[in-house]
């Protein structure tokens, strides 16, 4: 098989309302067969998507749907097609000053209307792929890729079949119309005044119909492992914390578990010392044990010292259910190791809330890491109320002070909304 790239040259300055088509074909000798890579620069000022713009920043923001990345001013968004790219596509190289060209509206529209007219005004049965430069997650460099596809499947679907070994082929897909636009773009270049190129030797993969477009391209937010940048990723995670009160029975990976410890012993903490344990409850026959014990130490404070009858204590103890229900348990735990012995009882008092604040801190990195691992979880406080019932059911060391307990688990259902809580109420500036 022979595969020609050829440019196309001759083609003029594009303005808007421009028949691009036209042009095209009067630049152009085209064979049956042949596959058109256009830059969707000409396609854009085609379609006057040339703006006037003095803040690019706000031109970007009304493309954008979705911030992925930020860092400083450089951002990586999705645009209003699914695309994820550098500034939604908001070009301000190769157009006059004060203006942006922005990517077209519906790119895959744009390569129907231009295949038709095409082969309307050659005869020949062509497809077209509009493209545009992206960068690459953990890639240098850019490439060129496709925005907009008509008359072949940009999608190649090698999965069952078998390699020169007859090993099957499980998972490979190959993003052909990608393929092809990185292809062209060494004869198109950057600066060279060649926005298009022609793919000659591959008419086997030009099809009669336009086809699904570049949709297939774009991956599925449940399949996509890598959706959010790192930063934004941790702020997701914080704000989509929430107090889970209902898991499904599916069960806790116990490696999660310890990968959200790890992040939770990474908190700041007093003289540099580890003021915290984690008791990982992963035996259901533990969690029984130790709940039943608290219940009873519970029942038993409640009419004791309280005078609550029944009834209350029932409606009180009730709320320990959601550590009950939960698959999983884990147990934080303060130890006062490493802390300043000080004779007067003020300042004594200083040096626990110190390290009590430490151990906050780390209850707060294990929440937000397991809602990184797409878990739930709620902190309740009850293990603090009968310290020396959690010691004796768990078999703890006398210095270890049961902190609260975090039922983990797959949430059984979606959070509720909420209404977004600004910063200004908490805050006091001198």
């Amino acid at each position: 098989m022979t595969v020609r790239i050829l440019g196309v040259e001759g083609i003029p300055e594009i303005d808007a309302g421009a028949d691009l088509a036209g042009l095209l074909a009067k630049a152009g000798s085209y064979q049956d067969g042949d596959i058109l890579l256009v830059t969707s620069k000409i396609v854009s000022k085609a379609e006057g998507r040339l703006q006037h713009a003095a803040d690019r920043e706000a031109a970007i923001d009304a493309e954008t749907v979705r911030v992925v990345a930020r860092r400083g001013r450089a951002r990586i968004v999705e645009n209003r097609n699914g695309f994820v790219m550098a500034a939604a596509g908001v070009d301000a190289s190769n157009t006059a000053p004060g203006t942006v060209l922005l990517l077209p509206e519906d790119p895959d529209a744009s390569a129907r209307a231009l295949r038709a007219r095409l082969q309307q005004l050659t005869g020949r049965r062509l497809a077209v792929i509009v493209t545009d430069t992206f960068g690459r997650p953990w890639r240098s460099g850019l490439t060129d890729v496709a925005i907009g596809a008509a008359g072949l499947s940009v999608l190649e679907d090698h999965r069952g079949r078998t390699d020169s070994h007859g090993n099957e082929l499980a998972l490979t897909v190959t993003a052909t119309a990608d393929e092809l636009a990185g292809a062209a773009d060494l004869v198109k270049g950057k600066a060279t005044g060649v926005p298009v190129a022609i793919v000659r030797g591959l008419g086997h993969l030009v099809t009669a119909e336009d086809g699904a477009g570049t949709r297939p391209l774009v991956r599925p937010a449940d399949q996509d492992m890598f959706r959010i940048g790192t930063s934004e990723a941790l702020r997701q995670a914080v704000t989509l914390r929430r107090t889970v009160r209902s898991f499904t029975d599916e069960p806790v990976d116990p490696g999660a578990v310890r990968r959200a410890v790890a992040a939770a012993v990474t908190a700041p903490a007093p003289h540099h010392t580890t003021p915290w344990r984690f008791v990982l409850l992963e035996s259901a026959e533990t969690r029984v044990r130790l709940l039943d014990a608290m219940l009873a130490a519970w029942q038993r404070d409640l009419r004791e010292l309280d005078g609550w009858d029944d009834a209350r204590i029932a409606r009180r103890t009730a709320r320990g259910d959601v550590l009950r229900d939960a698959p999983y348990l884990v147990v934080p735990c303060l130890v006062m190791d490493g802390s300043h012995d000080y004779p007067d009882a003020r300042r004594a008092a200083a040096e626990r809330e110190m390290f009590t604040v430490a151990v906050g801190a780390a209850v707060q990195n294990l929440l937000v890491a397991l809602t990184g691992e797409g878990y739930g979880s709620a902190w309740v406080s009850s293990t603090m109320f009968c310290r020396d019932t959690v010691r004796q059911a768990l078999d703890l060391p006398d210095g270890w002070d049961p902190m609260g307990a975090v039922a983990v688990g797959r949430p059984a259902e979606a959070p509720r909304a909420r209404a977004e809580r600004g910063a200004e109420p908490f805050i006091a500036v001198r």
